[in-house]
């Protein structure tokens, strides 16, 4: 298992899990029929960095870093994390996220920030906590859930 800096031409193994999370619309705000150039900018051009995890030559999750706000804010990042269907229940969301904090720190930012946590998101939830992130926010029914409908979306903070 690897975690490296992606290069564009992994996007192809990186499209299939974020077309498939996109499509679900259950954890993350991009439009369920998000289209793959709008895709690709939104998570290989538009953060700071990219990475994957890697298994024998398999893209089996994905994370991004970017700074969350400009200026005086700019000492908070903010990351984006996807798991393969095929890959989750193994702790690769936890180590990605452990890398990024590690990351995070010789990059100069001093906490990170989750803007939008759909609530419903359990697992999610409960791995920030258990990292160390604490719900500094709720936004009451920001989320539309394909399935469950409007449900709150969390702010999620941890100083490094």
């Amino acid at each position: 298992m690897n975690i490296r800096e992606a290069a564009l031409a992994d996007w192809e193994g990186i499209w299939p899990i974020f077309r498939e999370i996109a499509r679900l619309g259950e954890t993350y705000a991009y439009p369920t029929d998000i289209d793959e150039e709008q895709a690709q900018w939104e998570w290989m051009t538009y953060p700071r960095k990219t990475f994957v995890f890697e298994e024998k030559g398999s893209i089996l999750g994905t994370y991004f870093i970017k700074t969350n706000n400009a200026g005086p804010g700019d000492h908070v990042c903010n990351c984006g994390y996807m798991v393969s269907s095929q890959a989750r229940g193994r702790g690769l969301a936890s180590s990605m996220c452990e890398h990024s904090q590690e990351l995070a720190t010789k990059l100069g930012y001093k906490a990170m920030q989750f803007n939008f946590v759909a609530a419903t998101n359990e697992g999610a939830v409960r791995l920030w906590g258990n990292l160390g992130f604490e719900t500094v926010g709720r936004l009451p029914q920001a989320f539309n859930h394909p399935s469950l409908g409007y449900v709150d979306a969390l702010v999620m903070y941890k100083w490094l």
